[in-house]
C-alpha cells in the first residue's frame, strides 16, 4: 500500500511540474525584434554645368634650342686661347673658341698669293701695249695687292679678247686657288655663333687634333625646348603660340612656356604627335625634367568630378529623397584623377566622395556643416544653480 501511495504522489508531482512549465513558458512573452535603419552620411554636392578647360599633361626634358656641335675639319695642333676650352665656360657670340695651329698652312697660303702677284705682274706689259685702255685697272688692282690681307677680288672682263688674254695666263685659275686656301684657313679657328656656355669638351690645349673629330657641344641657355607626345586626338587642337605651364616634379615651381612647333606627322607606331614647347628662366638648366599642362580645348555644358566616382557603364551615384540612385552619363575627357562628364541636368545632387559598399536604394544622408550651417548654442549652469540642485 504504501508502494502504491508513494507511485501515486510521484506521478502527481511530475503532473504538476509540466503544467507549471508549460503555463511559464506561455507566459513568457518575447518582443519582436526591430530592424534599426541605417542611414548614412555622405558628401554631396550640386551639378552646376559650365565650360571646362581640358588640360592635357606631358613631360619631358629639357634641351637647348640653339645648340651646336663643334667639329674640327682640318688638322693641326690645339692651341691655346683667351680663355680655357672647358665645361661651363661662358663665350660672348664672336669669340674664339678653338685655335688650331696653321702656321704651316699660312706658309703655303702667301706662297699661292705671291705667284698670283708675280702672273699679273708679268702680263703688265703686254696688257700696256696691247690693251692699253684697261690696263690702268689692273694696275690699279697689282698696286692694292696686300699679302697680309685678304685677296680682293679680279677687275671686271669688259671684253672677250680682255677675258681669254688673262685667263689664258692662268691668272683667274690662281686666284680662285687662292680664295680657296684663305676660305680653309679661316677653319683653322672656330668662333662662338652665339653668345652661350661650352657644356661639353672632348679635347684640351696641345692635343692634336684630326680633320673630322669631334671637340665639343656649345649651347645658348637663354632659351630652351621641351619635346612632349600628345595624343592624336588632340593633334587638330594644339596651336603654336599657345601658353602653357610648366612644373618640376616637386610641384614647387613654375615656369611659363609657348607651343613654339608642332610635328606635321603622327609616329606610326605609338600614334602620337610630337609638340615642342619653348621656355625662357634663368634657373632652368639643360636635362631638367619638367611637367606641363597643355590647354588643349574648351568643353561647355559640362562637369570635371574625380575618376573614383565613375562607375562601371558610365554611371555615377546621385541622392533623389535621401536615396541613392544611378544615372547614366557621356564621358569625353580622361585624366590621371579627373573626367570630364555631359549630359548632367543642373541642380542634379551627385555624391562629391566616394562611398564604400554604395548602391541603389541605400538610404543616405546628406553631411551638414554646423559651423556653416548654423551654431547651435548651449548654456552652462553657474555655481549658484549647482548649489540649489545639491540642496533640493
Amino acid at each position: 500500500m504504501r508502494k502504491i501511495i508513494l507511485a501515486i504522489l510521484g506521478i502527481l508531482i511530475i503532473i504538476s511540474a509540466l503544467f507549471i512549465a508549460k503555463n511559464l513558458i506561455n507566459s513568457k512573452k518575447r518582443p519582436k525584434p526591430v530592424q534599426e535603419k541605417v542611414v548614412k552620411t555622405v558628401f554631396t554636392d550640386t551639378v552646376k554645368n559650365g565650360i571646362v578647360k581640358i588640360v592635357i599633361p606631358a613631360n619631358g626634358s629639357l634641351v637647348a634650342k640653339r645648340r651646336v656641335e663643334l667639329y674640327s675639319e682640318v688638322q693641326g695642333v690645339f692651341k691655346s686661347g683667351a680663355k680655357l676650352f672647358k665645361p661651363g665656360q661662358k663665350f660672348a657670340k664672336g669669340q674664339t673658341l678653338i685655335r688650331i695651329d696653321a702656321a704651316e698652312f699660312y706658309a703655303g697660303l702667301q706662297s699661292a698669293k705671291s705667284d698670283l702677284y708675280n702672273s699679273i705682274a708679268a702680263v703688265m706689259p703686254d696688257l700696256q701695249l696691247d690693251f692699253p685702255e684697261i690696263s690702268g685697272k689692273w694696275q690699279k688692282y697689282l698696286n692694292s695687292f696686300n699679302l697680309n690681307a685678304s685677296t680682293p677680288k679680279l677687275p671686271e672682263m669688259s671684253s672677250e679678247k680682255e677675258n681669254y688674254f688673262i685667263t689664258g695666263r692662268g691668272i683667274v685659275s690662281s686666284y680662285y686657288n687662292v680664295k680657296n686656301l684663305e676660305e680653309r684657313l679661316s677653319k683653322y679657328t672656330i668662333k662662338a655663333p652665339f653668345s652661350g656656355v661650352l657644356v661639353e669638351a672632348l679635347v684640351t690645349e696641345g692635343s692634336l687634333v684630326r680633320a673630322g673629330q669631334k671637340l665639343g657641344e656649345f649651347i645658348d641657355p637663354s632659351v630652351y625646348e621641351m619635346e612632349v607626345a600628345i595624343s592624336k586626338a588632340y593633334a587638330s587642337l594644339l596651336k603654336v603660340g599657345e601658353p602653357v605651364v610648366l612644373n618640376n616634379l616637386d610641384d614647387t615651381k613654375t615656369y611659363n612656356g609657348v607651343v613654339s612647333r608642332v610635328n606635321g606627322s603622327i609616329d606610326a607606331t605609338t600614334q602620337t604627335i610630337t609638340a615642342y614647347i619653348e621656355v625662357k628662366n634663368e634657373a632652368l638648366k639643360e636635362g631638367m625634367y619638367l611637367e606641363a599642362n597643355l590647354n588643349a580645348k574648351e568643353e561647355p555644358e559640362s562637369i570635371e568630378i574625380n575618376r573614383n566616382l565613375l562607375n562601371e557603364g558610365a554611371q555615377i551615384f546621385v541622392v533623389r529623397d535621401s536615396i541613392l540612385d544611378v544615372m547614366d552619363v557621356k564621358p569625353v575627357y580622361f585624366s590621371d584623377t579627373k573626367v570630364v562628364l555631359k549630359q548632367v541636368p543642373d541642380g542634379t545632387i551627385i555624391l562629391s566622395k566616394p562611398v564604400p559598399g554604395a548602391y541603389a536604394g541605400m538610404l543616405v544622408k546628406p553631411y551638414e556643416d554646423k559651423n556653416n550651417a548654423g551654431a547651435t548654442t548651449t548654456s552652462t549652469p553657474s555655481e549658484t544653480d549647482i548649489r540649489n540642485r545639491k540642496a533640493k
